[in-house]
């Protein structure tokens, strides 16, 4: 796994979308970590130190795995190229197809009926 600075991430994370439009998926997870061990977060807690966490980014098409973390300052920003990444790439998703209104109102009431009741 190779950890990247934000920037280059999202380039090859576009690179990665690309290369998968055909066939193929892209998984991306998002996980708090602080970067150190936990004996290194203990020692910090007997301390009274705060422990800084970041966003741990990671994304992987089964070939190559890329991440990044992500600090509170560099968050906004990189939320705000990240969701314009998927935005561009999530073309071949099917619009989900929703029942009318009446229909639906219509079945619950049917099926409402037909239960037995208890005595």
């Amino acid at each position: 796994m190779v950890l990247l600075q934000p920037d280059p991430f999202l380039n090859e994370l576009t690179n990665m979308f690309e290369r998968n439009t055909e066939t193929g998926s892209v998984w991306v997870t998002l996980k708090r970590s602080s970067l150190k061990s936990k004996v290194q977060k203990n020692k910090m807690k007997t301390a009274g130190q705060p422990i800084e966490y970041r966003c741990l980014v990671r994304a992987t098409d089964g070939k190559k795995t890329i991440s990044t973390s992500v600090g509170a300052k560099d968050h906004q920003r990189f939320q705000a190229s990240y969701a314009t990444i998927l935005k561009a790439r999530m073309t071949a998703l099917k619009k989900r197809e929703r029942k009318d209104r009446k229909k639906a109102a219509e079945d619950k009431k049917e099926s409402g009926s037909k239960k037995p009741k208890r005595v």
